[in-house]
């Protein structure tokens, strides 16, 4: 017996329109630097295109008149692994100590997720003026690490957090009638329970920090880190190069988040091969 397909209310495609138009409003930007980043040798910063090469690719690794890309792209890498192993770190010793209540943890959580409340931009003049009366001179691997992990650990410890609200204990104490001792227990029982989720700390920590601007800026010294670099040089440079390089640095994010997924499934094919 044929089966009549239910016909979709007027509603649906309202709001499938809509959608459809709030992604295009989230992903047109980028999809625009991503195709004016193709145009031919000759071509400029906006439609209609010139043709159509990978020039502007080739250009950007050579010696530019305006802007350091090879040296900012890696500044931001090193500064965004220091704070991602920083961040899985602590994050993760932070949920481990907030399992049991004690005396002032409710002080120390809210102050831990302040930062999130706090403008982006005053922390970053906070600390830059920290430093500045201390007279120490702002780094982006020290003042701007500092000023990142303000940004980092409050999403790394929620993310703990909501991990071990959900962690049975009784494999700890499976594990303490066998003998293993705490640290035992730690590596071999919890630690890879909780890894896909340590490595989503992980990919949100580098992320953040790879992209971040405002609590750069008064930070970084005299050392650009990407985001810095790209904003200076828009008013300077006139040419699809700089489109190059916003492609070629969301690629890179994406390839990030690959990783960090691909590791996550990694993981949960090995756990169902053993169980």
């Amino acid at each position: 017996m044929a089966t009549t397909r239910e016909k979709r209310p007027t509603s649906f495609y309202f709001l499938a329109t809509f959608f459809a138009l709030f992604v295009l409003f989230l992903y047109g930007p980028m999809l625009t630097i991503f195709i004016l980043s193709f145009q031919g040798e000759s071509g400029g910063l906006t439609f209609p295109m010139n043709g159509f090469s990978f020039y502007w690719f080739g250009n950007l690794f050579e010696q530019q008149a305006v802007g350091d890309f090879g040296g900012s792209f890696a500044r931001s890498l090193k500064l965004g692994l220091i704070v991602m192993a920083v961040t899985v770190l602590v994050s993760f010793m932070a949920g481990l100590a907030f399992r049991k209540r004690f005396k002032g943890d409710s002080v120390i959580f809210y102050l831990a997720i302040a930062s999130l409340i706090v403008p982006s931009i005053l922390i970053s003049l906070g600390i830059g003026l920290l430093f500045n009366i201390v007279s120490w001179q702002p780094q982006w691997f020290t003042s701007a690490l500092g000023a990142h992990l303000t940004w980092t650990f409050p999403f790394g410890l929620l993310i703990m957090f909501a991990v071990f609200n959900r962690f049975d204990p009784s494999y700890e104490e499976a594990a303490r009638d066998l003998g293993a001792s705490s640290w035992q227990t730690i590596w071999h029982i919890v630690l890879p329970m909780v890894a896909p989720s340590l490595i989503g700390v992980a990919m949100f920590s580098f992320t953040l920090s790879y992209d971040e601007f405002a609590r750069t800026l008064m930070t970084a010294g005299a050392l650009n880190t990407l985001p810095l670099e790209i904003y200076g040089m828009t008013t300077n440079v006139t040419t699809p190069v700089l489109y190059a390089l916003g492609t070629v640095t969301t690629g890179f994010s994406f390839v990030v988040i690959a990783i960090a997924l691909g590791s996550v499934l990694i993981l949960r094919y090995r756990k169902g091969q053993k169980s």
